[in-house]
């Protein structure tokens, strides 16, 4: 069901402090705290005594101390101490331990063999350390469905004429053709719309008056991870060949879709643009209008969710739907692989 060797949004790094924080992704539990020297630790969440979650223990200096019997487990997930038989350490008494690291802002999880957990491949985002790039503060939400409709509904540039209505909606998002192309990581789904105006939620933000050329750029890596571009260009300078002109926005929302479990799932979100970096009342405002528009998407999502779950008759796919069912053969063979076994699970 899940991608594991790959690095998953497991939050925002500030959310994380020497206390304990219970979590569960890919339908596994998980306790994270810091180190004394801010050194970020997941272990899993259960004492391999009588499973009691680790998170109702205390921390003690770099350990995690049992609140049953008092086994204690080193950031490597290592039994250190045995209060109860001294010197007696048992044998098996150990715990999984989860790489992490953080980077973006973000704190990453490697929910695979750790082995091959390389900081390297966490998924790169050009030109953070940018000063000329402003970027919201972001947020997180978390939706009761399954991960693949929220990424169905990242490679759907069409939906939001319907459902965005106040915000990303605009002429031709109904109705103009899209272009699929595949990458080594995922899938493109996108389209250059001419000579109209822009969506509402970009209209304050753009450095110039009138009509515009727009592209929609929803790009779904694996495993889960969204790049939705956005540009706003003056009429006559865009297209696909077309290089950014002086007054080009270019605003890029980056999405990540980490697996609670079989139903629910964190979507963590910020956005990064290529004009005013010091703008703190863009920022919030983008940030206010990302966050109702992603509100919008769970009420519908939550819905999809249930009644795909036990769809009382059959289901149909729609020409839209060809970004997403590219994307989900592929993962389905990925997480084949990784499983070892012969066909898709």
């Amino acid at each position: 069901m899940f991608l594991k060797n790959f690095w998953y949004v497991a939050g925002w790094s500030k959310d994380y402090t020497r206390a304990m924080t219970a979590e569960t992704y890919l339908g596994e539990n998980i306790v994270i705290y810091r180190k004394q020297d801010g050194t970020p630790v997941a272990l899993e969440n259960a004492c391999p005594h009588r499973k009691l979650p680790l998170s109702m223990g205390k921390v003690v200096g770099d350990a995690v101390e049992c609140g049953y019997h008092g086994l204690t487990f080193d950031g490597q997930g290592a039994c250190v101490a045995a209060p109860t038989q001294s010197g007696q350490i048992p044998r098996r008494a150990v715990v999984t331990s989860y790489p992490v690291v953080d980077r973006y802002r973000l704190l990453w999880i490697w929910m695979g063999d750790a082995d091959q957990a390389d900081p390297d491949l966490i998924f790169p985002i050009e030109n953070f350390d940018n000063p000329d790039w402003g970027y919201t503060d972001g947020g997180v939400l978390d939706i009761d469905c399954n991960y693949l409709w929220v990424v169905d509904n990242l490679l759907d540039p069409s939906h939001v004429a319907w459902v965005h209505v106040t915000s990303f909606a605009g002429a031709g998002t109904d109705d103009q053709p899209l272009d699929v192309v595949k990458t080594d990581s995922g899938v493109i789904v996108s389209r250059w719309i001419y000579g109209q105006p822009p969506s509402p939620y970009y209209a304050g933000i753009v450095k110039f008056k009138g009509d515009c050329d727009r592209l929609q750029h929803y790009e779904m890596c694996l495993p889960a991870i969204a790049l939705n571009k956005s540009v706003y260009t003056p009429p006559g300078t865009g297209g696909p060949d077309a290089a950014p002109v002086d007054l080009t926005l270019i605003n890029i929302s980056y999405n990540f879709m980490t697996p609670i479990d079989a139903d629910r799932t964190r979507y963590f979100w910020f956005q990064h643009r290529n004009t005013d970096p010091q703008d703190k009342a863009i920022s919030e405002k983008m940030n206010a209008g990302a966050r109702m528009a992603f509100e919008e998407d769970r009420v519908v999502l939550e819905e999809v969710h249930k009644g795909m779950k036990a769809p009382a008759t059959p289901f149909i796919d729609l020409g839209l739907d060809a970004g997403t069912k590219l994307f989900r053969m592929r993962l389905a063979r990925e997480i084949a692989a990784e499983q070892g076994t012969d066909t898709p699970v």
